[in-house]
């Protein structure tokens, strides 16, 4: 649908065309018909829904409790009994490795939405306004840019002290500025736009501007770096509470589980390796779904 506004001056009248953005629903259907495409990013996907599933429903999926020990089978290795084996209490791996999906999934999609909130909000003023607003956010970013993500989080919380809480504050403070680059730079694009001038020329506010013309444009490069940042959430999260900053030793987390067995590795190694094949399942599912979600959502593939 084209929209007309008219610029009026001395004695004459000049048309000027503006392109609205296409239909929702036909945006929709294109993405789902690009991203269809793509079998390693779709089976990723299921992948994801799947493990989801598994956070949610957890308690009821577990074969034994993931707390309860059983020194009659002490690192038992993987067998028809326990399929991953056990830890060095008798816990069944498998069991904890289910009910700690809802923990690491939890830590890091919580990190990572904060993240994605304040990012855009900051990328989007950033973008928008320019001027000190702009050089004040960016010198920002830059400073915590100039940190290695791990070091600043473990910074974080060596100053706040141990806990998942801290830890979602620590993973998403280092998110942020990612996210407020690549906004702004969405913005800086999108304020030049036909509808955004014909929209100001109409006198509409700044406010309604940045979230009713600029905001939605920025969707598809959100959504795509908010996949791609869970799986970097996934492994800075399992890397604390493998330093002993996150989940406390008897929580069922991944990197907590980790932690413990790596002084049995060369006894049962088992203990290590289901825990971290998990992890890297995880967060190469994540990775696979951003990389998809990009291509779907980039008008300029054609496939």
């Amino acid at each position: 649908m084209n929209h007309t506004p008219t610029v009026n001056g001395a004695g004459s009248s000049a048309p000027v065309q503006v392109l609205a953005p296409e239909p929702s629903a036909s945006r929709i259907a294109e993405f789902f018909r690009k991203f269809s495409k793509q079998r390693l990013s779709l089976a990723a996907g299921i992948f994801i829904i799947l493990l989801v599933m598994v956070g949610i429903f957890g308690p009821y999926l577990t074969p034994y409790n993931p707390d309860l020990p059983n020194y009659d089978e002490l690192l038992s290795g993987p067998s028809a009994k326990h399929w991953a084996g056990t830890d060095e209490y008798g816990r069944d791996i498998m069991s904890r490795l289910i009910d700690g999906t809802r923990l690491s999934l939890a830590v890091s999609l919580s990190a990572v939405l904060i993240a994605a909130v304040a990012g855009t909000f900051l990328g989007l003023l950033s973008g928008y306004y320019g001027g000190w607003t702009d050089k004040l956010i960016m010198r920002g970013s830059d400073v915590m840019f100039s940190f290695p993500d791990l070091l600043l989080a473990i910074g974080i919380v060596a100053i706040l002290g141990p806990g998942l809480s801290n830890v979602v504050i620590a993973v998403a403070v280092f998110g942020i500025p990612s996210f407020a680059r690549i906004i702004r730079s969405v913005t800086l694009s999108a304020k030049e736009t036909l509808f955004v001038e014909a929209a100001r020329s109409m006198g509409a506010k700044n406010g309604r501007i940045i979230w009713r013309h600029i905001f939605p444009e920025t969707l598809p490069s959100v959504i795509v770096n908010l996949t791609m940042k869970i799986g970097t959430a996934i492994l800075a999260a399992s890397s604390l509470s493998f330093l002993g900053m996150g989940a406390k030793a008897t929580e069922p987390d991944w990197g907590a589980m980790l932690s413990m067995g790596r002084d049995y590795l060369s006894i049962a190694p088992h203990v290590v390796y289901f825990p971290g094949i998990a992890i890297f399942l995880t967060v190469l599912a994540f990775n696979l779904v951003g990389d998809g979600l990009r291509d779907a959502l980039d008008p300029k593939t054609k496939n």
